[in-house]
């Protein structure tokens, strides 16, 4: 059967793609992937080893003539995220991503792709692959759940890696090298919710659907909507005019992800129905309004419902509930005064679950700056305290400090300007790296970050550019002979 791959170059390089697109692997689920990774090992002939927590470390022995070079890490994680659109019918769990090319680009269909950080995987296993390429000695480090916690990078034994020297395979713009990001922890919320026994009315559920989500470090600054704070804007509104019992509110599902989705359950008068409707028509025009540039998709309904079975909140919680979820921080809170266009810290309110008894909502926080970084989980703490609701805060990880002054960079730099004839960009980005951990672990590491252009990843947008990937493929390869 033939594939829309078949032509792609380099071949060695979408032929592992291909595979990785079959082989579900969303965090926590990556043991089949990783399985793959060590038989392609197998299969070369490549010593290997999985830790612990399902790292995996290949190595391939120097090609001849180049045994006394520097052994160079090639890294990159194993999971990825998994987000749908609503109308989409797909099991992470067991669903291969469908892909489809359009024009330059190839994404899923209603799906992420994965591009994060397939393609990084797949470039590691064709080098593993490639007897023709020359290099230095190599290790190839696979790591697991980088995109909920970073647990792989943090939980690396001391005398797993051998080189000090690691090329990051997980950047997302072909031409820039990556020498610093930002670092981050998540706060989680426990809001206390009693109820009242239901003396009536008709369920409906309010719905905003439809908004692009993103990446919550990289796509932070877009201007996207979230629809939990889009929701409760629409909620807060409506208490001030209208009487209703609030039953459930949900929204999002991954922590590092722009919530797309949210809905809220009500219980209101038959009286109230058509007045509320028109009332959330005029609210969500204006939201409409104000999202135009950037929200083109931006959807809600407004519709009775046969899916509520618990009672409504009481109106203190009800209010609680709403306030808090009004005046989580969300976005952008401050851009890095000396480098250009970087966002220095922001926070995602990414997820709310209501239960029986409680609502648990989780922000993710991002800053380069320690402090910085401290102080606006210190204001999510505050807001939780107004409410009176318990806010656990676990470890974060890291910041990776850039180093201009790293040798590594410095061969990057020429390598890149003799192929392509043009100087490479280099900055940090407002997202986690591993590179912040894995350096932190394992003093004097130099490490880069570099990959093909993917947009819009941890959304079904998700896309990788072809040609950028031959170019991204082209630049590794002759680094990699440079350095032997």
């Amino acid at each position: 059967m033939s594939s829309f791959f078949e032509g792609l170059k380099p071949s060695l390089l979408w032929k592992h793609f291909e595979q990785i697109l079959k082989i579900p692997h969303c965090s926590g689920n990556e043991k089949a992937l990783s399985d793959y990774i060590i038989s392609v090992a197998k299969d070369r002939n490549l010593a290997w080893k999985k830790d612990k927590v399902g790292n995996v470390l290949t190595e391939k022995k120097a090609s001849p003539g180049h045994e006394k070079a520097d052994t160079i890490i090639l890294q990159g994680h194993i999971d990825m995220v998994g987000e749908k659109n609503s109308d989409v019918e797909h099991d992470f769990n067991k669903d291969p991503i469908k892909a489809e090319i359009k024009g330059e680009w190839i994404q899923a269909i209603g799906t992420t792709l994965g591009s994060d950080n397939g393609i990084g995987l797949a470039a590691s296993l064709a080098v593993m692959e490639d007897d023709s390429l020359e290099h230095g000695p190599l290790e190839f480090l696979f790591t697991v759940d980088e995109e909920t916690g970073l647990t792989g990078a943090t939980k690396i034994e001391s005398d797993f890696l051998k080189g000090r020297k690691i090329l990051n395979l997980d950047s997302e713009d072909e031409g820039a090298f990556t020498i610093g990001c930002a670092g981050g922890a998540d706060s989680e919320i426990t809001l206390s919710l009693k109820r009242k026994k239901s003396k009536g009315g008709e369920p409906y559920r309010l719905k905003i659907f439809g908004l692009r989500g993103g990446h919550s470090g990289i796509d932070i600054d877009q201007g996207r909507g979230n629809a939990i704070k889009l929701l409760a804007r629409m909620l807060l509104q409506a208490m001030n005019e209208f009487h209703f019992g609030l039953v459930r509110m949900e929204g999002g599902n991954k922590r590092n992800a722009i919530a797309r989705e949210a809905w809220a359950d009500l219980l209101l008068a038959p009286a109230q129905s058509q007045g509320l409707s028109s009332f959330f028509q005029k609210a969500f025009d204006k939201i409409q309004f104000e999202y135009k540039a950037v929200e083109k998709d931006a959807s809600f309904s407004f519709e009775k419902s046969d899916k509520q079975k618990e009672d409504p909140l009481t109106l203190e919680s009800q209010k609680d509930l709403i306030n808090l979820i009004s005046t989580l921080p969300h976005g952008v809170i401050a851009m890095h005064p000396e480098m250009k266009d970087l966002v220095e810290t922001s926070s995602n309110l990414a997820i709310i679950n209501t239960h029986k008894g409680k609502a648990q909502i989780i922000c993710s926080s991002r800053s380069s700056v320690a402090s910085a970084l401290e102080a606006v989980r210190n204001s999510i703490v505050a807001s939780g305290k107004l409410v009176g609701a318990k806010v656990a805060q676990p470890e974060g990880y890291p910041a990776w400090t850039p180093n201009l002054q790293s040798p590594l960079l410095k061969t990057l730099k020429e390598v890149y300007q003799k192929m392509f004839q043009k100087e490479p960009e280099v900055g940090a980005i407002h997202a986690g790296l591993e590179c912040g951990i894995i350096g932190e672990k394992f003093p004097g590491m130099d490490m880069i970050s570099f990959g093909p252009t993917i947009e819009h990843p941890h959304s079904p947008e998700e896309r990788v550019h072809v040609s950028s990937v031959e170019k991204f493929w082209k630049f590794l390869t002759g680094l990699l002979a440079d350095l032997a």
